[in-house]
């Protein structure tokens, strides 16, 4: 794929571009993430490469029986991340069978990052199946949203990130994707509010330093309530990461000036050397 400008498709379904393991010295990336956001339950999901080694990642957060499971790994996955499931086979017994459908329109961004170029789709999704963790099973019939990238990151890579879902004091649904590091120029970044499947841009948004709160371009103030949170470091050498990512509640208005009636959904802040 040669250099892009910057470039939003909204509704773009395409598969993800092709990247050599090595751009110069520079390894690609490659990952998909999947957050499902319910009442009784956070669950996230990742399955990476870097170079074509490969990672992965799952969380569950039980937010009735408050209990937190998570996992990583190097080798033996135990993440399938499909186009329309998301299966995982963790210790203790844990699963997670979920079908995942399409609820809104895709936006796709392309973007230049450090000299060369970073692809990422965001995906609304409907999450419907169960998940068994900590000896209880919970039934999902819930919004999420699919986090599709590739790329050549830069060598030192911030960036703060929320995504989730909920409803507006009207009842639309919503679900958003905000960003502030990565495909985060003014116009055409990946940053998106979805009200009852219909995509809008907003302006650039800013995290607080402790992530308990989201601004928007125009004053717009998005609180945020931990109730959990997933926390790693890394420092394999030529590979290092800094992950902070609290699941919890959301309340306030939307970037785009949304107000939201309830929320569920994640914030991370990450800062990676890869």
């Amino acid at each position: 794929m040669a250099d892009p400008l910057p470039e939003r498709v909204d509704g773009d379904a395409r598969p993800a571009p092709r990247a050599a393991l090595l751009r110069g010295r520079r390894p690609s990336k490659r990952w998909r993430y999947v957050g499902v956001f319910a009442e009784d339950v956070v669950a996230c999901a990742t399955v990476a490469r870097i170079a074509g080694a490969p990672q992965w990642t799952w969380t569950i957060w039980d937010r009735r029986a408050r209990t937190l499971s998570t996992a990583t790994g190097f080798v033996r996955a135990p993440v399938r991340a499909g186009d329309d499931a998301l299966r995982v086979r963790g210790g203790a017994g844990t699963r997670v069978d979920l079908e995942l459908r399409v609820a809104a329109p895709p936006v796709t961004v392309t973007s230049p990052h450090g000299g060369a170029w970073i692809w990422t789709r965001k995906t609304p999704v409907h999450a419907r199946g169960t998940i068994l963790a900590a000896g209880r099973a919970i039934d999902v019939d819930a919004p999420g949203l699919v986090d599709d990238s590739v790329g050549f990151h830069a060598r030192h890579t911030r960036w703060w990130w929320s995504a989730g879902a909920g409803t507006t004091p009207g009842g639309a649904a919503v679900w958003w994707n905000l960003v502030d590091g990565m495909h985060d120029a003014p116009r055409g970044s990946e940053r998106t509010v979805w009200v009852d499947g219909v995509a809008r841009e907003p302006g650039p948004a800013t995290f607080g330093p402790d992530l308990a709160e989201v601004r928007g371009a125009d004053g717009e103030r998005l609180a945020f309530r931990a109730e959990a949170e997933r926390a790693r470091r890394d420092d394999l050498l030529v590979v290092a990461s800094d992950l902070r990512q609290p699941m919890g509640t959301f309340s306030g208005t939307l970037p785009g000036d949304v107000a939201l009636a309830a929320g569920v959904g994640v914030v991370e802040r990450h800062e990676a050397r890869w």
